[in-house]
């Protein structure tokens, strides 16, 4: 995820202000995305990432995604290819439809798994929402995101919120891999978080059953600064920079990583003499490594006696 900079502008004729949350000011929004912790299950040689960020500061009369709601045909484009035009149409014409759009901004993608991006916003006191969404990459149709966040916290403008990001399923696509082949949801689904135990499917990449709850795969922190309008400053030490090294304030603590293994193959063949017991073998393999300190893997090799069937 990103840094994100926002500044609320001064009153607009006609518009009911916020109490004490129309005086100007810059709001810088750090977050990052780490996959250290427990990222699902997802291909060798396949860093999950994220595409461009994308989202808008506005009102209440507008939503750009909602759980147990459905999403958009440009939040569909967005979240599936990563195309953004319909979805950047869809917030223009709310805003000039509705009036209930301020801004639209975005960020640069974080290209691998472990990293940070950044971005200025501008919030207005009857826009005090922010949403976006981030695209997962590579995934049938998966986000991160925020829905409505509010930066005015009764008559005043936050100082500072972080939050931490899950993923949710677009309900577009029913795919149940990071790399899964285009499978359209018919009738289209709402959109619903990922959880270690929903989906209930043991081929779902974020299906881990013995967690109670997955770890954020990332976090935006939005923090307020007292400069010009679009005069990024850090906020504090530990939100700088780091280009895409995750930073140490934002880290997320390590999930023990348990070894998981396959089922047991077929028994292979009883071999042996005439006469005497024999022995067959039966083998699996590791389809998690553990990590972490998590529960170390059992032996994948299993031996049997048995009664010869075709004796030498």
């Amino acid at each position: 995820m990103g840094r994100a900079g926002w500044m609320p502008t001064s009153k607009v004729p006609g518009q009911q202000e916020a109490a004490g949350c129309h005086r100007p000011h810059v709001l810088a929004g750090c977050g990052s995305q780490s996959c250290s912790g427990r990222e699902g299950r997802r291909p060798l040689g396949v860093a999950a990432h994220t595409v461009a960020p994308t989202g808008a500061a506005h009102s209440s009369d507008y939503s750009m995604w909602r759980k147990d709601q459905y999403v958009s045909n440009g939040l569909r484009d967005f979240v599936e290819r990563g195309e953004a035009w319909a979805l950047m149409k869809e917030i223009e014409a709310a805003g000039e439809k509705l009036q209930s759009v301020h801004e639209v901004f975005s960020a640069p993608a974080v290209p691998s798994g472990t990293g940070q991006t950044s971005t200025e916003l501008e919030a207005h006191s009857r826009h005090s929402l922010v949403s976006f969404v981030v695209r997962i990459v590579p995934s049938p149709d998966w986000f991160v995101g925020i829905d409505s966040l509010d930066l005015c916290d009764g008559d005043h403008w936050r100082e500072q919120v972080a939050v931490d990001l899950y993923p949710y399923d677009a309900g577009t696509d029913s795919g149940f891999t990071f790399s899964s082949p285009n499978f359209a949801t018919i009738p289209q689904d709402t959109v619903t978080e990922i959880t270690s135990s929903s989906p209930s499917h043991p081929a779902n990449s974020f299906y881990y059953p013995r967690l109670k709850a997955l770890p954020p795969i990332a976090r935006v922190t939005l923090v307020r600064l007292r400069q010009n309008p679009r005069a990024f400053v850090p906020p504090a030490p530990d939100l700088v920079d780091r280009g895409n090294e995750i930073m140490d304030s934002l880290s997320v603590p390590e999930t023990p990583l348990d070894c998981e293994v396959s089922l047991w193959s077929s028994w292979g063949l009883c071999g042996g003499p005439c006469g005497k017991l024999g022995a067959k073998s039966r083998t699996r393999y590791i389809r998690v490594q553990p990590a972490n300190h998590g529960t170390p893997c059992p032996e994948l090799e299993e031996e049997a006696e048995c009664v010869p069937d075709n004796c030498v």
